[in-house]
């Protein structure tokens, strides 16, 4: 969305959703029925969760990097009451995918249905909702110098860049994911096109161990991508050859949208994860020189994920089987 300055240049803005939104499903760790209302927000509330199950004075959550904690395989924001919402990158990323600033996500429950492991239910759920271009201009965060954050193999990093690009590698034993490696610019679409409709995935021998710890009681053939050795248990197989890897791109860009804007830069992730995309934006906060906020033109809006993504972005959905 575009509207022209006092000196006829044409500046981006703040959007948010035409119409609420409802969807409704099961959180992958927890196993339990839940609903959401994605509804529109003014220019300036950001990401804000809202637990209607509980009381309404402890029910805001700021999806934002210093609210995260870490929580086994997923994301977790809470406040200062101890409320708390869980899983909820693979929306982030489809809020972030499609332009979305604004928007206030109510939820009857402590995490965010899986529906079918990716992001694509979202995004086809906000494109058909629509989206509305607001009066407040629209700020990014600009990557100015270059920020890393290591755990052996494990790394992160954040680097200058002329609009929101991504590279991830990954290496797993299973000849099923083995070992891939991709990098994709996430400028206008690109995330619809080429990430939003990748799986979460596990391994089978690990599925047991996950739900002796309370995790993926939720979890079914039909909301992941499940692999043992060689093989693919999911029926239908693989959306794609490297869907492993295309899903922890969807899953950073999720993570990275915690930052409170589009990032203007680069992230390099080597077998991250979700508490590593956190530990990095916080090294990215605590060095002040490394970004600045700006206010974003024409010619940066055309680098960012999701944004203006005109009529035709319900087309450039992948199918879905």
């Amino acid at each position: 969305m575009l509207e022209q300055d006092s000196e006829t240049k044409a500046t981006a803005v703040q959007t948010t959703l035409m119409s609420p939104v409802t969807v409704s499903g099961i959180g992958l760790h927890s196993g339990a029925a839940v609903r959401v209302f994605l509804r529109p927000a003014a220019s300036g509330t950001g990401i804000t969760f809202r637990r209607t199950d509980v009381e309404q004075a402890a029910a805001t959550i700021p999806a934002l990097w210093d609210r995260v904690i870490v929580s086994p395989l997923n994301t977790r924001i809470v406040n200062e009451a101890g409320v708390y919402v869980s899983t909820i990158e693979h929306l982030m990323a489809a809020l972030a995918g499609t332009g979305v600033t604004n928007a206030v996500v109510e939820i009857d429950g402590p995490e965010v249905p899986i529906l079918d492991g990716s992001a694509a239910p979202w995004v086809r759920a906000i494109l058909a909702a629509g989206r509305q271009g607001q009066g407040a201009p629209l700020e990014a965060i600009e990557i100015l110098r270059a920020v890393e954050v290591r755990d052996g193999a494990v790394s992160a990093r954040l680097e200058p860049a002329r609009g929101t690009e991504m590279s991830f590698a990954i290496d797993f034993s299973d000849p099923a994911i083995g070992r891939q490696r991709k990098k994709l610019s996430l400028a206008n679409g690109a995330f619809l096109r080429e990430l939003c409709d990748s799986r979460t995935f596990c391994r089978a021998a690990d599925v047991e161990a996950m739900r002796a710890r309370g995790l993926a009681l939720g979890g079914t053939y039909l909301n992941a991508v499940v692999v043992d050795g060689a093989r693919v248990l999911t029926p239908g197989g693989l959306r794609h050859p490297d869907e492993a890897v295309r899903h922890k791109m969807l899953d950073a860009l999720g993570d990275l949208y915690t930052a409170g804007a589009p990032i203007l830069g680069r992230y390099r992730g080597v077998r991250a994860g979700h508490a590593m995309t956190n530990r990095l934006l916080r090294a990215l906060f605590a060095q002040p020189e490394s970004w600045r906020r700006v206010t974003c033109d024409e010619g940066m809006l055309a680098r960012l994920p999701g944004m203006d993504l005109g009529d035709a972005a319900l087309a450039d959905l992948p199918a879905v089987a």
